[in-house]
């Protein structure tokens, strides 16, 4: 078929509406439309008329005709069938079949014919295709939106982790020479550091921490130690950690810039936001700070590791730790360790093995399977470690619950709250960081705690000193403009707290001649590596 134009027209022949599809002057077309009123006759059904050249096909539509102009070549059948997709097409985009709303509505229409018909002729098309064109909603450009935005997001986390690695590696340089800090040090009482320091490893692998790199370069023996210190080294040899122009140049220039270097020897936790990581490793150094160390010192570290979904559900949760015992004084070098046995319920316990897995099975206690050796002197030993891994909501320490909604004007509106489900805990310095659109500042109408607003890092950093037991809920509502529900995940969560989430608790201290009770010091951290809502 060739389809010459197509047309609304009233019943009376004034044209509201005409696209021609074929090369004919204006005159033409304005001619053949007003011979159609005349060629009308009162009384017939048919939907066509023909002259000597042309055929008209229409459709009455109330007060109104849509009208098909094509050759007397063209099939009929095809014609009808054209025209009826025509008339589907009209109350698409007219919300009523009148003059006025066709002519307020006559580029969309032009469009959807556009679509119907080219150079003359039918494609193969359907309503909900055109509907699609017209629309031109391209789902592979908000794919690639969505991805470019994710790449500029892991660019940026990628520069704030590598800047602190260049930082860690400078301050590891500057402290060469010093005690080794996950070895065992000497051979005191028999023990060499293969047998015992490599507990600090593995309970770091255990975990997934990103503290397990530093001790496994610095697990080395003392003499070996030295005599590598003694060794001449070449001009040209890697220095690992050495310091170097490109280094400083790029630290300097991030802080130029307004980022902050951590002056911290651990590195942050990869995959944490580096603002909740720093939070959370201040916190952490602070609480160690305060702690006097007496000659028997038991040190136990709680780690969390969380993943949950923004509309509910547990995604991951893993809960790793590590007891490790340092011994100052050579008289309580043969101790035994009696833990409480109130611990987490499915919690999985694993000894170091040169301690006595019977009798830590049968009493809960920690000793030497040769209790004629002393402990190490003078080194954190690695005695005990845990996990707990579960999918259950009842174990999640601090729930948060982020609620954004559209406001009608193209921006958000956004209510975040937290919970304390585990209430034995206090936890301190808690960080909730937010992330926001670029360039887009909120407006905070109610919090509790202070918050700051990062704009270089696109960041909402909401801070709450202490969440317990007695002020275990608070909230946030703020606004953003030019934004839409995702783009406030995910957030991340720091914290720290004195009391450990395994319940892995010393009870005493004694000696194992004599059960004589030895004066020790204790402390406890729990920590996140690693929290978030997505």
């Amino acid at each position: 078929m060739v389809l010459i134009a197509a047309a609304v027209c009233t019943k009376n022949g004034k044209v509201i509406l005409s696209r021609q599809f074929v090369e004919m002057t204006k005159a033409r077309i304005e001619g053949l439309l007003a011979a159609f009123p005349k060629l009308m006759t009162a009384g017939k059904q048919h939907t066509y008329v023909e002259t000597d050249s042309v055929r008209y096909v229409y459709q009455p539509m109330e007060k109104l005709y849509m009208l098909l102009i094509t050759t007397k070549a063209s099939n009929i059948l095809e014609d009808l069938e054209t025209l009826r997709l025509f008339s589907k097409v009209i109350p698409e985009y007219s919300h009523s079949l009148d003059e006025k709303e066709i002519v307020e509505n006559a580029f969309n229409l032009i469009f959807a014919f556009d679509e119907i018909v080219a150079l003359g002729y039918r494609e193969s098309v359907n309503l909900a295709q055109i509907k699609t064109f017209v629309e031109m909603d391209s789902h592979e450009e908000k794919v690639y939106q969505a991805v470019r935005q994710t790449q500029e997001r892991e660019a940026r986390q990628k520069m704030r982790e590598k800047a602190k690695e260049l930082q860690r590696q400078r301050m590891e340089a500057s402290k060469r020479g010093g005690p080794s800090l996950g070895g065992m040090g000497g051979r005191s009482g028999g023990f060499s550091a293969d047998s015992f320091g490599s507990s600090g490893v593995s309970s770091g692998g255990s975990g997934g921490g990103g503290s397990s790199a530093s001790i496994g370069i610095t697990s080395i023996d003392v003499d070996t130690k030295s005599k590598a210190a003694a060794k001449p080294t070449s001009r040209n040899a890697l220095k690992l950690g050495g310091k170097s122009k490109d280094v400083d140049s790029f630290v300097d220039q991030l802080k130029s810039e307004g980022e902050k270097i951590a002056n911290l020897a651990p590195a942050a936790p990869a995959g944490s936001s580096s603002a909740a990581a720093s939070a959370s490793a201040a916190a952490k150094a602070a609480i160690s700070a305060d702690i006097h160390k007496e000659s028997v010192h038991l040190k136990i570290e709680d780690k969390l590791v969380v993943r949950l979904g923004r509309d509910g559900g547990v995604q991951q949760f893993e809960n790793s730790g590590l007891l490790t015992l340092r011994i100052a004084d050579e008289a309580y070098g043969r101790i035994l360790l009696k833990l409480s046995p109130n611990h987490t319920q499915g919690l999985q316990l694993q000894t170091h093995p040169n301690v006595d897995k019977e009798l830590f099975k049968s009493r809960t206690t920690i000793g030497l399977k040769n209790l004629g050796k002393p402990f190490p002197l003078n080194t954190d030993v690695g005695v005990l470690k845990w996990r707990f891994v579960s999918q259950d909501e009842s174990a999640i320490p601090l729930t948060i619950n982020c609620w954004p909604s559209d406001n009608g004007e193209g921006g958000c509106d956004v209510n975040i709250e937290y919970e304390l489900e585990a209430q034995q805990l206090e936890l301190q310095d808690v960080a909730i960081v937010i992330p926001l659109p670029m360039n887009v500042q909120p407006s905070v109408a109610e919090y509790d705690g202070t918050y700051n607003y990062d704009a270089r890092k696109h960041v909402l950093q909401w801070h709450i000193p202490i969440i317990d037991a007695a002020n275990k809920s608070g909230s946030m509502e703020f606004s953003c403009s030019a934004s839409i529900p995702g783009d406030f995940f995910p957030l991340q969560v720091s914290f720290v707290s004195k009391t450990p989430y395994a319940g892995v608790v010393a009870q005493d201290v004694v000696q194992v001649d004599s059960e004589a009770a030895v004066k020790y010091s204790s402390e406890s951290i729990l920590f996140v590596e690693k929290y978030e809502i997505v």
